[in-house]
């Protein structure tokens, strides 16, 4: 098989793959590869959907509001979902787009919006989470894509949770100040991130938090960050420490 192409065009799928196949183009793409793209028949695209792998497709048109993809061969072998939740209070709609974008290039496997006292937004628009997790996905090479779950209250969170879950609290009044120090030793099979909303969680939650089976309190250090700065720096010290970025895991 040749090199992969890291700068062909990716787009999610909604449906099942395998070499051979006749897949429609899903309507709400066909602009976007006619006339952002302006692909034409014979193009080449490579076609996920987070389930069976990565493929290589052909374009075929058929008029101006119909397309199908044709499959051609498999490019890469479905990945496994990773064992790393991210756990955050919903922020306001711009950052979190962002903050939502840079969890799926960081390679979480579950988003989990959750709402605390001080959450600044209790709404969340689910289809345009959706959008941007399957936009991070398809511009990074990410095969695995992050299940997005809906809102719940923090109580309910860490009820439904599993007992073999480490979670990992950002907490800023963590006695250890070195995080790598706070996660040494630590091995898990699943790791839940937890992040607060601007303003930190109350003690009544912090306390329900430090109460849970398996807590691991994290400093991201002496500054005071912004809720989407926090999530790369506490996702890059994760996976540094526990996650795939780590050679001996």
């Amino acid at each position: 098989m040749s090199e992969y192409d890291h700068r062909a065009q990716r787009l999610f799928v909604p449906a099942s793959l395998a070499a051979g196949q006749l897949v429609p183009v899903p309507t709400e793409s066909l602009n976007y590869l006619l006339n952002v793209l302006r692909l034409r028949t014979g193009a080449g695209v490579h076609i996920f959907n987070g389930q069976d792998g990565e493929f290589f497709a052909v374009l075929q048109l058929a008029g101006k509001r119909s397309a199908h993809f044709e499959v051609l061969k498999r490019l890469r072998e479905q990945s496994r979902q990773p064992n790393l939740d991210y756990c955050f209070a919903p922020i306001k709609q711009a950052r979190l787009d962002y903050m939502v974008q840079k969890a799926t290039e960081m390679g979480v496997g579950c988003i989990r919006p959750i709402i605390t006292s001080y959450t600044q937004i209790r709404k969340v628009n689910m289809d345009r989470l959706r959008a941007n997790i399957i936009e991070a996905a398809e511009q990074c090479g990410v095969l695995a894509v992050p299940e997005l779950f809906p809102p719940v209250s923090l109580p309910a969170f860490l009820e439904t949770s599993s007992g073999q879950t480490l979670f990992v609290f950002c907490d800023e009044k963590a006695e250890t100040a070195n995080p790598f120090n706070s996660l040494s030793g630590h091995v898990a099979s699943h790791v839940s991130l937890i992040i607060g909303p601007e303003g930190g969680f109350d003690e009544v939650e912090r306390q329900l938090i430090l109460s849970a089976p398996n807590v691991v309190r994290l400093s991201l250090g002496p500054r005071i960050l912004r809720a989407d700065t926090a999530a790369v720096a506490a996702l890059t010290i994760v996976q540094a420490a526990l996650g795939d970025w780590n050679n001996a895991s």
